[in-house]
């Protein structure tokens, strides 16, 4: 029986911190043109499961970061920054694409994506920015803005300002009002194989020893015993770990729309079937 070989993406670094050719620009800058409207609207805090590119610690020239795991009541003070066209239409680290006339910032070492909430400490002006990216990787700054949260806290004509951070923490919504609102799912892919006959006892004996949900993915003659489904990334990630700590250590989290998700796919029988 022959391995399946997975490839795993790896991390996207920031688009604001490794600039080496993947930008048209040299220098950033403000736009020329400015759109008819531009989004200078507060973003809206929700409850998001954090992004699953983008939240690793990782070490960029020489300086090690560690993703801050319990960030809750997480304040600090510092310097703002802003970066604009160079980077719009680039992704983020979280493999978003860098909008900068939404209301977004760079941090580095916030989870992606939070919310906070900024007050220029020169003139008391406030905004609530969504944390999609990572950086500044200058000096003491803390925060890098989009073009239009700079705009709003009045920092494109000084090119900096220092600013005090506050992390917005949303509740998560109970499982009723969550499942409802779901989009997608999300796998913890366990094995490869060629053979069908095997891969359904394979998914039997994992849901017997683990009391977890097991799938099995058809696509061009190779089944993948999967985790799952979940619709809460925390439940797909502790499945994970437990995948990783029961001699899985190949175990990864595949994300999936719910769209026509069915008509692919069998299910595996359960412990609780």
């Amino acid at each position: 029986m022959r391995a399946i070989l997975i490839v795993i993406i790896p991390l996207l670094l920031s688009a604001c911190s490794n600039p080496q050719g993947r930008y048209d620009m040299h220098n950033d800058k403000a736009p020329e043109r400015l759109p008819q409207t531009i989004h200078v609207e507060d973003a809206h805090p929700k409850y998001e499961p954090y992004s699953l590119a983008g939240n690793k610690d990782y070490t960029l020239n020489g300086q090690s970061y560690q993703i801050l795991r319990e960030p809750k009541g997480y304040q600090e003070a510092g310097i703002a920054s802003w970066y604009g066209e160079k980077f719009h239409g680039h992704r983020t680290s979280n493999g978003e694409i860098y909008d900068m006339y939404s209301m977004s910032a760079a941090h580095k070492t916030l989870p992606l994506p939070s919310y906070v909430e900024v007050t220029n400490q020169n003139n008391g002006k406030k905004a609530i920015v969504r944390i999609n990216d990572r950086g500044p990787f200058h000096n003491q700054r803390v925060i890098d803005l989009s073009y239009a949260a700079a705009k709003k806290l009045g920092v494109l004509k000084t090119g900096t300002a220092p600013v005090s951070l506050r992390l917005l923490s949303p509740e998560k919504p109970g499982d009723d009002e969550w499942h409802s609102a779901r989009h997608h799912a999300y796998y913890v892919q366990l094995a490869a194989l060629s053979d069908g006959l095997k891969a359904n006892q394979t998914a039997e004996q994992l849901a017997k020893k683990h009391a977890l949900p097991n799938h099995i993915a058809r696509r061009d003659n190779v089944y993948r015993v999967r985790f799952g489904p979940f619709y809460d990334r925390d439940q797909a990630q502790q499945a994970m770990r437990t995948a990783k700590q029961h001699q899985l250590p190949g175990a990864f989290i595949v994300t999936e729309a719910l769209v026509n998700t069915d008509t692919s796919v069998t299910s595996a029988k359960t412990n609780n079937q």
